[in-house]
């Protein structure tokens, strides 16, 4: 029989809300050790992939004169920003538009009255993700952090073959 001062309350680190009883601490402490390496060996099986995520912002420049003017000037201040947080290796490049009619594409920018809206498009690869999802936020974190008060919106997505790493 168990006295009630005896009574140990151990709760393995695998499933935090079911607490388990047992009689004394080695007992507690042995299943403590082989959650821990159920753990381990869980993690351990995990898919860890690499992917290409492609964003598009949307950059506001003011007092241009030339569309070719605001294309500069985005893409040269978004690179500016991504570099100040050590985010040089996010490709940079004006993102295209598509005619509606006959489907060809042009430099996604539009300018009315000295102010142009630029469309960005933002490259990188992600390593050692879980998921497309989880690629998906790291790219927004990343680069929304470097580009505060820009939209961007993930437009593609695509898992790498492990041998595009060693290329």
């Amino acid at each position: 029989m168990i006295r009630k001062a005896e009574l140990h309350l151990c709760t393995p680190s695998a499933n935090p809300d079911i607490s388990v009883s047992y009689a004394n601490d080695l007992v507690c402490m042995r299943a403590r050790r082989e959650t821990t390496k159920q753990e381990t060996l869980r993690l351990t099986d995990v898919h860890m992939g690499n992917y290409f995520v492609g964003l598009e912002a949307a950059w506001v420049v003011n007092d241009v004169e030339t569309i070719d003017d605001a294309i500069g000037i985005a893409v040269s201040e978004a690179g500016r920003r991504l570099n100040e947080m050590d985010l040089d290796y996010v490709e940079v490049d004006v993102a295209p538009a598509y005619c509606p009619v006959c489907g060809e594409p042009w430099d996604g920018v539009y300018e009315v009255a000295g102010t142009a809206l630029v469309g960005l498009a933002l490259e990188i690869e992600v390593y050692n993700v879980e998921s497309r999802e989880h690629a998906q936020r790291v790219a927004k974190s990343d680069i929304g952090g470097a580009l505060k008060g820009v939209p961007l919106e993930v437009v593609e997505t695509v898992e790498l073959d492990d041998t595009d790493e060693d290329a």
